[in-house]
């Protein structure tokens, strides 16, 4: 396969990253329009970079590609415009690896691609630097990219699900402060709904999330969980815990959610679903990723400056649980130039690059653990510092340990799951039916979260 970058406009982005998409098989992908090349130097090594479809991040990105190439006359970078949706991606990715083409040196990863993609990813540890370069990373982060010891995706940015409320609202009826514990959250939700009803909004829920049978529901219920003790599904030793009265126990508690705090179309919500509904002020609280904060500081949002971001509850307080997004930076085991390929990795997931990728206008959220405390961050974007506990209590979706089957493993989870949320199946019947299905499909042992 040929493949060449791509000149054209970005199209405008939210201020805020977009949620990771929801993954599914993927197709074969067309390969990107194409733009000349400055031809190839003797003693210099040409890289080609796979970026993000077009928008904000793509044109960050385009200016990082400028700026390496300015300091770096003996490694040159080519840039080349990806498809907007992951499926596709990961596609042109699968097209390139099966022909053990060298057309690809660097790509961005998604953060449950690891595992399906590690035979044709070199390992980083193997290159000099590495180890220290991601001990300042978010230790959930590495384990998620590192495959059978191998460390296939340098981490880049990240995301992770989020408890938006209300701050009017929380004061409006007595609340010191936003949620702990999913009993508290219930409370809250409740007296707050109950409240603005009595006023006259008959369209406000207290509490709104993606129930959609889609890998968004996936996240949701994972955070459900792995808060409430129930383990990660299938552990990272490949085993499959799912099968236990805690995970049974949150599920059945969502459900008790539905047309009490929750409106009864949640079962048909994505992201942008229970997005509108909060961003209308119909909604104490909402569960989402961080995209969502630039949306609803936006001049048409009915919650502008009304609102903030905390980690999301627990059965206890301390045992919040946000299910982990984000990007990685890959290399190619089919690369003719490895080396130069890491160096240009190392740099773009590099504390001063990551520094920069948040404060560009895609506002892409660090790995980097001490960029938290970075004054610049604090100051232009005010609600990353308040992310660090978010991140710090990440939880991995188990793609790793289940790959290349962790579509199948997803499908089953959410679509029983999905069948709890209406109606046609308990909490205790669907962990019992994820096992089975799971060790079917994936022959593992069972045992405790």
């Amino acid at each position: 396969m040929v493949l060449a970058a791509c000149p054209g406009q970005p199209a405008p982005a939210p201020a805020a990253p977009t949620q990771p998409p929801a993954q599914e098989a993927a197709p074969a992908a067309t390969e990107p329009p194409a733009q000349e090349a400055a031809p190839a130097q003797e003693g210099v090594v040409t890289l080609t970079w796979v970026g993000p479809g077009p928008g904000a991040e793509f044109e960050f990105r385009r200016q990082q590609a400028e700026r390496w190439n300015a300091a770096n006359p003996d490694i040159q970078v080519r840039l080349i415009e990806g498809p907007v949706s992951a499926t596709d991606r990961i596609g042109l990715y699968l097209q390139a690896f099966q022909a053990q083409s060298a057309d690809i040196d660097i790509m961005q990863i998604d953060v449950i691609w690891p595992g399906d993609l590690a035979e044709h990813l070199i390992d980083f540890y193997e290159y000099e630097g590495v180890a220290e370069a991601v001990a300042g990373d978010f230790p959930a982060i590495v384990q998620n990219n590192t495959v059978d010891g191998r460390l296939v995706g340098l981490p880049w940015f990240t995301d992770g699900g989020l408890l938006y409320y209300r701050t009017d609202l929380l004061e409006k009826y007595g609340f010191d402060g936003p949620p702990q514990t999913w009993d508290e959250l219930e409370q809250m939700a409740q007296t707050i709904q109950d409240g603005e009803r009595a006023e006259g909004n008959q369209d406000f829920w207290g509490f709104v999330w993606q129930g959609a049978p889609y890998e968004g529901l996936t996240c949701d219920a994972l955070e459900w969980i792995y808060s409430s003790g129930g383990g990660t599904i299938v552990s990272p030793d490949k085993v499959i815990t799912i099968n236990n009265p805690a995970a049974a126990e949150a599920l059945d508690r969502a459900y008790s959610w539905i047309g009490k705090i929750t409106p009864p179309g949640v079962t048909s919500f994505m992201e942008e679903e229970s997005r509108r509904v909060w961003h209308g002020g119909n909604a104490a609280f909402m569960r989402n990723w961080p995209y969502a904060y630039g949306l609803s500081q936006g001049e048409d949002s009915a919650v502008k400056d009304k609102f903030d971001v905390t980690s999301l509850p627990g059965k206890e307080p301390g045992m919040s649980a946000a299910t982990l997004g984000g990007w990685q930076v890959g290399v190619s085991k089919y690369s003719r130039n490895p080396e130069a390929a890491v160096k240009l990795a190392l740099w773009l997931a590099s504390e001063e690059e990551q520094k920069a990728q948040a404060l560009s206008p895609s506002s892409l959220i660090p790995t980097k653990i001490a960029l938290y405390s970075d004054p610049d961050i604090a100051e232009q974007r005010p609600f990353m510092p308040r992310l660090l506990p978010v991140f710090t209590s990440a939880v991995a979706r188990p793609s790793t340990a289940t790959a290349p089957k962790y579509n199948e493993t997803s499908n089953i989870f959410f679509s029983n799951v999905f069948e709890v949320l209406t109606g046609r199946m308990s909490g205790a019947d669907a962990v019992a039916t994820i096992e089975l299905d799971l060790q079917d499909l994936l022959g593992f042992e069972v045992g405790a979260p």
